[in-house]
């Protein structure tokens, strides 16, 4: 791409920085794919594009993002650098990658430029509409066009966003509308023979699922129990405390408040016909609960921080999903499930209680637990095509 006037336009716009350069990490060994995120929406997704390449062709992944707090392991995280030209130079004799692959529709003219001037090849997925990073304003010649001209492949999310990127530039031959990448999580594991010996031993008893329960919710849970009980005096909750050693405390203000049986998974004690509350101290054996419970309120979604495990973990494995209005890292995840009607908010143990007590009739709980699980699976086939390109987008760089 030649260095046209809408570029040399934007970067006479770019603004002296106000901190020094970041200190990236070392650049991983291998041939290196470069994953962009422009902001934590995108990031579920490229997780799971990152995990596909890593599990399936044990490649290092780079994944740069403004916002992201935390690497999934096997990652490089790395901020991105400012887009100006020598930044953009800088962070690219650095880590040297060999395939980018950018999300939602994000352009960084200084940053493209740079990397299809070393002939990096580049996919565009999740894209939404093609827009230029950061508050930049002005006139920009042409700048949008040529820096989609240089995309090997633009994955819209559907027709709408295709013809948005068309409008803009982006060759048809390269633009394909696909659907979104695959988001949820692989579905956890469990010890089969456990799940058999317990689903056994449960019958036909009714249970949900607190999972990873924060100290300030315990009161809640213990309340919505009490409320669900009414309605169904067998039924059983399996709370995974969110720090093992809460376990005591909680199975004594249990017992002593409400002289409920508590019976407590660390000590090899089994959830029997007599027991209200059964639990179950590692969050290790999340797989094997999700299994068996067909309601899961997912811990720290009401008074917490935020929900401390990804909604996709309980969807890809049959059970109902109730939380509250605080989503943690996950909202995007959230939004997507709330949009199908796959999950159901709740404000107060009330709601809470209102809910376990609804979802306990089977059908109820089946039709969320159906929508949750198409979400979750949703996207397979499109980010299948993704590790396609990359491999043969490698192996025409070799």
């Amino acid at each position: 791409m030649g260095r046209s006037l809408g570029l040399a336009l934007y970067n006479l716009t770019a603004s002296r920085p106000k901190a020094p350069p970041p200190a990236w990490p070392d650049r991983p060994e291998g041939r290196l794919v470069w994953l962009h995120a422009p902001g934590p929406g995108p990031l579920p997704a490229l997780a799971e594009l990152a995990r596909r390449l890593i599990a399936e062709d044990r490649l290092p992944i780079l994944m740069t993002c403004r916002d992201a707090r935390a690497a999934p392991h096997g990652i490089t995280l790395a901020a991105p650098p400012d887009d100006m030209p020598a930044a953009a130079r800088a962070f690219l004799d650095h880590f040297r990658p060999d395939v980018a692959v950018m999300s939602d529709g994000e352009l960084r003219p200084a940053l493209l430029h740079e990397t299809a001037q070393r002939q990096v090849p580049m996919l565009m997925v999740d894209a939404r509409a093609p827009y230029f990073t950061g508050d930049r304003k002005g006139w920009f010649p042409g700048l949008m066009r040529s820096l989609l001209a240089e995309f090997d492949q633009v994955i819209a999310l559907d027709e709408t966003s295709a013809r948005t990127f068309a409008r803009a530039g982006m060759p048809q031959t390269r633009l394909r509308a696909e659907g979104r990448l695959e988001e949820g999580s692989r579905a956890l594991g469990c010890n089969e023979a456990e799940r058999a010996a317990l689903l056994r031993l449960l019958g036909t008893r009714p249970v949900w699922l607190a999972a990873c329960l924060p100290e300030e919710e315990e009161a809640a849970v213990i309340a919505a129990h009490r409320n669900a009980l009414r309605l169904a005096h067998r039924l059983l909750v399996v709370i995974v405390p969110e720090a093992p050693d809460r376990s005591d405390p909680l199975a004594r203000k249990i017992e002593e408040a409400e002289g409920w049986t508590v019976a407590r998974r660390s000590m090899d004690q089994e959830p029997d016909a007599e027991t209200e509350v059964y639990l179950a101290d590692a969050a290790a054996e999340l797989g094997l609960w999700y299994r068996l419970a067909p309601i899961t309120f997912l811990g720290g979604s009401l008074y917490g921080a935020g929900a401390l495990r990804d909604p996709y973990e309980p969807a890809a494995l049959g059970s109902a999903i109730l939380h509250g209005p605080r989503h943690g890292a996950w909202a995007s995840s959230f939004a997507r499930l709330g949009e199908a009607r796959a999950t159901r908010v709740i404000g107060t143990p009330g709601d809470l209680g209102d809910a376990v007590g609804d979802l306990l009739s089977p059908d109820r709980a089946a039709r969320m637990a159906q929508a949750a699980w198409a979400v979750a699976s949703a996207g397979a086939e499109v980010t299948d095509r993704v590790v396609m390109l990359v491999r043969d987008l490698l192996a025409a760089r070799a």
